[in-house]
């Protein structure tokens, strides 16, 4: 059979986490097709875990195998350390979100590969426009069916999920008024967005059988969906996320996801039953969420009565209490409700833009704060630093603690 029909079982929830990274000028601060440069200055033992995306401007991390948010808390961070010295020597830095506020797509570089060369001369427009970054998280599962049955169940939180992972409010120069605008730029993909109910792993690799002969697609890798199965490493793919802001943001949702991915399939194996969920009350939701990030009323698909994403985050840990003791991940979940009581990245950036008028500003500021060691002595001044601050719900939060202070 063939490596993509046949479903690797996994007897733990194990993790692997794929963070997409913006690769930025650090004088100009607009995106930069540097990739090939930073890579050239990354330890050779890493090269496997640290790849090229579409266009050079992008610079993507893999962890390798974890059993605990925790394990990849450390594997991330010292490869995003790496990733961080490399890129200075380069003058380039990285910044954490879902779109880079003013950088237009029109002035990205492909990366050279035959694969994305082929889908651009196919797509045109369409894949190329979509100059976003998120972050995926794949959870181990037993079988392709449960596989299959947890991602027809997890679509009713992905709007959550999205909620809380909000980090692309500009496009372009201009704020879109969404709070996660990255889901909107990829509805164009002809094979993305919410995936279709599939009861059972024979049902979907038919439809990628369709797909194949049918022309639409030449692998799986193309079904560019919120949430997917993975067949050669046995898992779920939970794609709908932003890139959050910082790494402690990554950390979250992943214990979050693999809470909530181990509870479904349990509920399955156990053959709980679920309250049915209409897809088009889901793709309503996900709007919501795109449109509003953590501020979004969500409907809640059995009552239909609105439910504050904020409000069902701390639903959703409540209830996934018991699946983090068993997986050994309870502070990391409870980080999530910290996560939430907190400003969103995209509020992070929309309060950065109001103080300052100024979207290269944003993207200093956000970048040096997101940074996990310290910036050189050439950054900074002798004169000290000061913190911007954020309004949200009458409390300011302290969101950055970096910004120069001339010399006087």
């Amino acid at each position: 059979m063939s490596p993509h029909t046949t479903f690797r079982p996994n007897d733990w929830p194990t993790l692997g986490v794929e963070i997409e990274l913006q690769l930025v000028d650090e004088s100009s601060l607009a995106l930069k097709s540097a990739f090939a440069d930073v890579l050239a200055g990354v330890p050779d033992e890493l090269h496997d875990y640290v790849k090229p995306e579409f266009m050079q401007s992008y610079i993507e991390i893999n962890t390798d195998v974890c059993r605990t948010p925790a394990e990849v808390r450390k594997d991330l961070h010292a490869k995003v350390r790496a990733v961080e010295q490399a890129a200075s020597r380069c003058g380039t830095q990285l910044f954490w979100a879902a779109t880079h506020p003013f950088s237009r797509w029109q002035d990205q570089e492909i990366t050279p590969n035959e694969r994305y060369y082929k889908l651009a001369n196919l797509l045109q427009e369409t894949v190329i426009r979509p100059v976003t970054f998120g972050l995926h998280v794949h959870v181990g599962v037993k079988s392709g069916d449960i596989a299959m049955g947890v991602a027809d169940r997890l679509q009713r939180h992905l709007p959550t999920l999205l909620a809380l992972s909000a980090n692309s409010p500009f496009w372009h120069g201009r704020q879109t008024g969404h709070h996660a605008h990255r889901v909107e730029i990829l509805e164009g993909f002809p094979s993305g967005g919410l995936p279709p109910r599939l009861g059972s792993w024979a049902e979907y690799l038919d439809l990628v059988d369709q797909l194949r002969r049918a022309g639409f697609i030449e692998s799986h890798r193309e079904l560019w969906w919120d949430v997917r199965p993975n067949a050669a490493n046995g898992t779920i793919e939970v794609r709908i996320c932003d890139m959050p802001a910082d790494l402690s943001g990554v950390v979250s949702l992943t214990a979050l996801t693999q809470c909530l991915v181990h509870r479904l399939a349990q509920d399955i194996e156990e053959g709980v039953a679920e309250p049915p969920c209409h897809p088009v009350l889901v793709r309503q939701n996900r709007w919501r969420a795109c449109r509003f990030g953590l501020g979004a009323a969500l409907v809640d698909p059995p009552t239909l009565e609105p439910v504050l994403a904020r409000e069902d985050v701390e639903r959703l840990v409540s209830k996934l209490r018991p699946t983090a003791e068993r997986l050994g991940c309870s502070s990391d979940l409870e980080s999530v409700r910290e996560m939430a009581a907190r400003p969103t990245g995209s509020e992070r950036q929309i309060s950065l833009f109001e103080q300052t008028g100024d979207l290269s500003e944003v993207v200093r500021v956000l970048s040096e704060s997101s940074r996990l060691g310290p910036i050189s002595s050439d950054h900074r001044s002798d004169a000290g630093v000061f913190p911007y601050f954020v309004h949200f719900d009458g409390m300011p939060h302290t969101v950055v603690h970096t910004h120069e202070v001339p010399a006087a």
